[in-house]
């Protein structure tokens, strides 16, 4: 898949209106070494117009006016403490086109080898002397559909908070005079304890580096294989399931029977789980920070073999249900409490980490030409983990995709297989 890109020199756009002009705490979660990072996505809208670029950009500037610290500096204390300055500097803005529709290109589906660097917005020149918080690239197709190219510093938002901020941009490029859901910085409100569910209680050491290269792979999965999964889980328990939980367990098992582990190896499955609706009181609507917590589950590599996909799912389920009390307890003991996942198995082989791109809504976000016809992260540096993350396909196509980094080379024709022969 090539296609040329051309960018404009690019320009810092500002908040539209005035803004507080002060110093914001972030929370214990914002602060992690994990989320001191930008994350990168790509997002593919079929229709636009010769406006589009310009009406984006104002309504980006409109939208840094009720999420002005997203047009600040993040600034480190004499303590090696985070924070945002809130400058009102802004945010940088490319627009980009290219010699080609997104038809010719299939609308990107050829993830894994479309030229995603071409598509990402580069940093502001050295001159400048700044490092934006939020950058985003318009790229304009010859058929008049466009690629937003957005990069946002992880320690301001998590997946849920991102999107309420594309979405606030989206509604003012629709002509909305304020966002639907007013933000809420509010960070004082996570509970410092609460970083526990990460299981560490002193800095995180550096990331190891892995004997092995992980490859990737694409796993589409039809609706009708999700349906027939779900109705046997609810034939066998009585009980509803959710895609997430079907889709998952059935990855989990196959990949574990991929990679061919000794019978009594330890296995961990991690996701995250939004934690804002469990707190005690719960966070408000406009909430944005980071407030996502990480759900082991741990099994032999065995019992995971034999395991039905109803008993892999059930385990899934209770993972779930146990993470309100696992929260009041992280928040409310003097203890030292261990159930938090340890940072170095984030890295382990035998451990796969769930993304879920799908429940923050991403999907629904528009500038007035209508939703995207697909979305997806990108990533910008090696994998380091072993990692599955759960999308959606491009539409008009039902079900799930999976775009995996977790099998190295020798294992990665037996994970397809599976695929090949249906979940």
């Amino acid at each position: 898949m090539n296609f040329t890109v051309i960018r404009s020199s690019g320009n810092i756009v500002r908040p539209s209106e005035s803004t507080p002009s002060v110093t914001l705490n972030l929370s214990a979660i914002d602060k992690l070494p994990i989320y001191r990072i930008y994350v990168h996505s790509l997002h593919v809208y079929k229709h636009g117009d010769k406006t589009a670029a310009k009406v984006i950009c104002e309504a980006l500037s409109k939208a840094l006016v009720p999420y002005y610290p997203l047009a600040g500096r993040i600034k480190e204390t004499s303590d090696g403490e985070l924070q945002i300055a809130c400058t009102g500097d802004g945010a940088w803005f490319i627009e980009a086109y290219t010699d080609c529709s997104l038809e010719s290109v299939n609308y990107l589906d050829k993830v894994l080898k479309m030229p995603k660097d071409e598509l990402l917005p580069t940093l502001p020149p050295e001159t400048y002397g700044i490092n934006p918080l939020l950058r985003i690239q318009f790229t304009r197709f010859t058929c008049q559909g466009f690629v937003l190219g957005i990069t946002m510093h992880h320690s301001t938002a998590d997946g849920v908070g991102a999107a309420q901020i594309i979405n606030a941009i989206g509604e003012f490029a629709r002509g909305f005079r304020h966002p639907k859901i007013q933000p809420e910085w509010d960070r004082e409100a996570v509970p410092p304890r609460l970083v526990r569910a990460y299981g560490e209680t002193k800095p995180f050491p550096s990331p190891p580096i892995p004997d092995y290269q992980l490859e990737p792979a694409i796993f589409n999965i039809s609706q009708d294989e999700i349906n027939n999964l779900k109705s046997d889980f609810k034939e066998l328990t009585g009980d509803y399931c959710s895609t997430f939980d079907v889709v998952v367990a059935s990855l989990w098992c196959h990949r574990t029977r991929a990679i061919e582990l000794k019978k009594q190896t330890k296995v961990s499955l991690i996701f995250l789980v939004n934690a804002r609706r469990f707190l005690d009181p719960p966070l408000p609507e406009g909430f944005y920070g980071n407030c996502i917590i990480p759900v082991t589950i741990t099994v032999s590599s065995g019992w995971l073999v034999e395991a039905s996909n109803k008993e892999v799912v059930q385990l899934i389920r209770n993972a779930k249900a146990r993470v309100s009390t696992k929260i009041k307890r992280w928040v409310s003991s003097d203890e030292l409490d261990e159930s938090g996942y340890p940072y170095a198995s984030l890295f382990a082989y035998t451990t796969l980490c769930i993304s879920d791109w799908i429940s923050p809504g991403f999907d629904k976000i528009d500038y007035g030409w209508g939703p995207p016809v697909q979305m997806f992260p990108i990533e910008t540096v090696g994998i380091i983990m072993p990692i599955a993350i759960v999308g959606l396909p491009p539409t008009p196509k039902k079900g799930i995709r999976l775009k995996t980094y977790c099998v190295h080379g020798m294992h990665l024709q037996s994970l397809q297989q599976y695929y090949k022969n249906g979940t």
